[in-house]
């Protein structure tokens, strides 16, 4: 199933456009910049920063008016850069989760969303991952609240290298068709 989002450089679906069905490294060559955008099919993830970089926030399929709207929804940022497809995942989820950067200290198999780590697991920290199947998010704070991340199957060694000081406290799978 194919993803379609299209860019606006103004509020409210107006000004030049841009229509994208996969990844976008950089959208600057398209347009100056996206004050709002419509999600017609398929799952996004939308980053501040060009190459995937910076703040980023999950879109499924509907309209977003105002990007300073979203800010008070949970997005941290008001311009869109760069935006990635998340493929539509068929079958089981699995990752596992360590306390420490290099898949080092307490680790636990996940199959499913966990709204709090420390709770669940009596875990206090999870600073690096592997996902084994499956596409998740995962939130600096318990309740899926906070920053997000899109993990996508691989080999996470140090949340900090990838965002600032990032730690993860709760992790959700992203099961939509959208």
């Amino acid at each position: 199933m194919m993803g379609k989002i299209t860019f606006y450089e103004e509020r409210n679906f107006q000004g030049r456009s841009y229509e994208c069905m996969s990844d976008c490294a950089d959208m600057s060559s398209h347009m100056s910049r996206s004050q709002s955008c419509r999600v017609e099919s398929g799952c996004f993830m939308v980053y501040e920063r060009n190459n995937y970089m910076g703040n980023q926030y999950f879109m499924r399929r509907g309209e977003y008016r105002d990007m300073n709207r979203m800010m008070s929804m949970g997005m941290m940022f008001d311009n869109i850069r760069s935006c990635r497809m998340i493929p539509y995942h068929r079958g089981q989820f699995r990752m596992k989760i360590y306390e420490r950067e290099n898949f080092g200290g307490q680790s636990y198999d996940l199959m499913d969303d966990c709204d709090n780590v420390q709770d669940r697991y009596r875990m206090s920290d999870c600073q690096s991952c592997n996902v084994m199947d499956g596409h998740w998010l995962m939130y600096e704070q318990p309740q899926y609240r906070g920053r997000m991340m899109y993990m996508r199957p691989g080999e996470y060694k140090s949340f900090r290298d990838m965002m600032s000081g990032q730690r993860f406290m709760s992790m959700r799978r992203i099961t939509d068709m959208c």
